[in-house]
């Protein structure tokens, strides 16, 4: 028999609904699953209490006939999102000690739905990072093993939240994309990871990285239930001016099956140099799954995509410096041990010093140096100048007629953790290669699994599509997903 945290969500809600199963059991089976994987590291804070208390809230609104597509699910929650009465650090020393006072919406509207909180999920330090190594609480491990039982990264930032579905410690797991941090994990992972159109979820609550490019997601085991769970996550927001006044459609109606005529673009820029021959094969045989389907494959051009990367790194950072400069150790989180005589410049200096890590500080300095009289317009307005010209490309794709976008996700499968050289930061910044366009563009993007390599380390295949058209990306994702028939599973060894 299928254990309870083994489930999907949509199997879970029909067996919560039949009463073959009550949410307090599918809790218990995930609170035992998350205390026997703590080599994992993927949850940092577990919430036992308040789970079950939810937990039976919820089942008491399953008996009473109220409940909704999430009432009753247990979900983790990256440390990202500020939840009430639970410590909240974006993974960073700097926030030691951090219990927010408030909820941020996308929390809220899960808690509305009757979702029950797990804990909070691990992650690289405030979302900075492809390989959850920055994180204050050390790596995430990846569920999957690499050869002789190397450990793998899952991925990053949300590397604890990718970790935590694959190995059935949740149903599901809230994410955040700035540029590619839900889709590059997942397809780590073996998992689903959706990244909504920016402004589609309130980014209020959620501890800042790149304001512009930050947007909240799903992490699941299946396309249907990113449509699930993205319904109860997504909302309208007049706490953030950013969040689109748009009403909420039902994704998972949207998931027809149906893709004849879809018109899916291939864009020759993603044809890197040095592309490994696994991930070429399988863009190629993803195509023809859609082809099969009755979609037609265009070779399309996004020209200005070479620039994409240079451009990210560098209005990430410009924007990341801004946010970052509240943490001083005045008003909450680490301070720094001061020695007699210190005044209030050198406790910012011992505080910032000593609470952000060295990716974080890196970002901040390169951030800091192109918004600086004399380098702005050389480099941050230029930027953003580079940055309009990559979401014309994706406006003309779209107008003439193509209705998504398919590309690889990943430039390869999961790596070994420590195998980035951290003299070399580029050499993780090129993780993001085909995932930060879509940031910079404000697109909706899915990666699904469609395949596993040589070394049986699953592979992914990233959907982009038209704004706000995430029921229609999910469809063609569910269509990709069902062709692929990827089922498989990693060996638990944790």
């Amino acid at each position: 028999m299928t254990k309870p945290n083994s489930l999907t969500i949509a199997e879970a809600r029909e067996a919560l609904r039949k009463g073959d199963l009550t949410s307090i059991e599918l809790t218990e089976a995930c609170l035992t699953a998350i205390e026997g994987a703590g080599a994992l590291n993927a949850f940092v804070h577990c919430t036992p209490d308040m789970a079950r208390d939810m937990a039976r809230a919820a089942d008491q609104r399953i008996r009473a006939g109220e409940a909704t597509a999430m009432t009753g699910i247990p979900v983790g929650v990256k440390d990202v999102f500020c939840v009430k009465g639970v410590p909240s650090q974006a993974g960073s020393r700097i926030l030691q000690g951090f219990t927010p006072e408030y909820e941020s919406t996308v929390t809220r509207n899960l808690w509305d739905a009757g979702a029950v909180m797990l804990g909070k999920l691990n992650q690289d330090e405030f979302a900075m990072g492809s390989t959850n190594e920055s994180s204050c609480y050390g790596p995430a491990v990846n569920p999957w093993r690499g050869p002789g039982g190397t450990q793998l990264t899952p991925g990053g930032s949300s590397g604890g939240s990718a970790a935590a579905v694959a190995a059935d410690l949740c149903l599901g797991a809230t994410g955040t994309d700035t540029g590619g941090s839900i889709r590059q994990p997942a397809a780590f992972t073996g998992t689903v990871g959706l990244k909504p159109t920016y402004g589609r979820v309130s980014r209020w609550g959620v501890i800042a990285y790149a304001s512009s490019l930050d947007q909240a997601g799903p992490m699941t085991r299946t396309v249907r239930d990113a449509a699930i769970m993205l319904g109860a996550m997504a909302s309208a927001d007049p706490q953030d001016s950013t969040c689109a006044d748009l009403p909420v459609p039902d994704f998972e109606a949207a998931l027809t099956g149906d893709i004849r005529g879809k018109r899916i673009g291939i864009p020759r820029e993603y044809r890197v140099e040095g592309l490994p021959d696994a991930i070429d094969a399988l863009w190629r045989r993803g195509a023809e799954m859609l082809r099969d389907a009755g979609a037609e494959i265009v070779d399309i051009s996004l020209p200005h995509t070479k620039y994409a990367l240079p451009a990210y790194y560098v209005i990430a950072p410009a924007e990341a410096s801004s946010n970052l400069a509240r943490y001083d150790g005045v008003r909450y989180g680490y301070r720094a041990r001061l020695s007699q005589g210190d005044g209030i410049t050198e406790m910012y200096e011992k505080t910032r010093a000593e609470g952000f890590g060295p990716e974080v500080q890196r970002r901040i300095m390169i951030g800091t140096y192109v918004l600086s009289a004399g380098f702005y317009d050389a480099y941050y307005n230029r930027a953003r100048k580079v940055r309009a010209l990559i979401r014309r490309d994706f406006d003309q794709a779209f107008a003439a007629g193509i209705d998504s976008i398919l590309a690889p996700a990943t430039p390869s499968a999961a790596f070994p953790l420590g195998s980035v050289d951290k003299g070399d930061p580029v050499q993780m910044y090129l993780n993001d290669v085909f995932t930060v366009t879509l940031n910079l563009a404000g697109l909706p993007g899915i990666a699904v699994p469609v395949g596993q390599d040589a070394q049986g380390l699953p592979l992914g295949l990233q959907l982009f599509g038209r704004p706000f058209e995430e029921g229609d990306l999910l469809n063609q994702a569910q269509v990709l997903e069902r062709a692929a028939g990827f089922v498989a599973k990693p060996d638990r060894w944790w």
